[in-house]
Parts: structure tokens; C-alpha cells; sequence
């Protein structure tokens, strides 16, 4: 037997001023859609913006229904629209912004399981990194420099 460390490396900035002012710019994005996300369950809104190689900024939210299954992903729901109507586009960097409606999150919050794996992919279809800030509703802001960092060991085409 032999032992596996799989590791990522994330440098975290402790408030938005710290950030590049191109990167404050799309989290400020991402906190406008995240205002804007439908989560009338679970009163968790997350928002999200990317940016694209020509410039435009996506957004995206999530939008929940009450059967929890057919809602979708704020990451998701930008990804998915960026690349319908701009699918030669990449995605350069994306931000997201997450937390309660009942209590301010002090703490980053990276994507989920199945939107690390969605982005993933467009990393490898664009065989680009895509940088990825994250943060809670307020305070430490956590950057990735590519979404495999964070998702270090990938389900990806080679094993289908």
C-alpha cells in the first residue's frame, strides 16, 4: 500500500479592498445577484458572476423549488447561460458571495460538490484555468487559482 496526499492551495484576502479592482468589481456582481437569488426553503442565496475572455460579466443565483431536485446552483446557472450564448467565450474568473438570510457568514464558502465538478469541466473544455473567489456574506474573501485546486482529484472524460 502506498499513501496519497492530495492537497490544494488557497491564499485568502481579508476584505474586499484587498482584491484587484477588477476582481471587487465582480464580486460586487456576485452580491447583487445573490440579493436577487430565489431560495424561499432553505433562505440560503447564493450569487455568482464570471467574467469571460471578451470581457462580459454573467450572473447567476440560485433558484430553488419545492422539489428540492429541480432547483439549480447560482455557479451553475451562470456557467450554463455563459456558455449558450457564448460558447466559444472562456471563462476567465469567477466570483461568489453565499450565506443565510437569518445570519451573516463571516467565513468563505466555497461551490458545492456538483459545481465544482460543472466548473471543472469547463476548465478542461477550455483547457484554461478558471480563478475563483469566494466568500460568505461578509469578511474573508478565498481565492483558487483554478477549480481542480479545489476539486485536487477529478472525475473527469479519461475514466469514462
Amino acid at each position: 500500500m502506498k499513501k496519497l496526499q492530495i492537497a490544494c492551495d488557497i491564499n485568502v484576502f481579508e476584505t474586499l479592498d484587498e482584491l484587484p479592482k477588477h476582481v471587487q468589481k465582480l464580486m460586487l456582481k456576485a452580491q447583487q445577484a445573490r440579493a436577487n437569488a430565489h431560495a424561499p426553503y432553505s433562505h440560503f442565496l447564493v450569487g455568482a458572476a464570471l467574467e469571460l475572455s471578451n470581457g462580459k460579466i454573467i450572473t447567476g443565483n440560485n433558484q430553488e423549488n419545492a422539489a428540492y431536485p429541480s432547483g439549480l446552483c447560482a455557479e451553475r446557472t451562470a456557467i450554463f447561460y455563459a456558455h449558450a450564448q457564448f460558447p466559444k467565450e472562456d471563462i476567465v474568473r469567477m466570483a461568489i458571495t453565499a450565506g443565510s438570510k437569518n445570519k451573516e457568514a463571516t467565513t468563505p464558502i466555497p461551490p458545492c460538490g456538483g459545481c465544482r465538478q460543472a466548473l471543472v469541466e469547463y476548465e478542461q473544455i477550455q483547457n484554461k484555468s478558471i480563478e475563483l473567489y469566494f466568500m460568505g456574506t461578509k469578511g474573508e474573501i478565498a481565492y483558487s487559482k483554478s477549480i481542480e485546486n479545489i476539486l485536487p482529484w477529478v472525475f473527469d472524460k479519461k475514466a469514462l
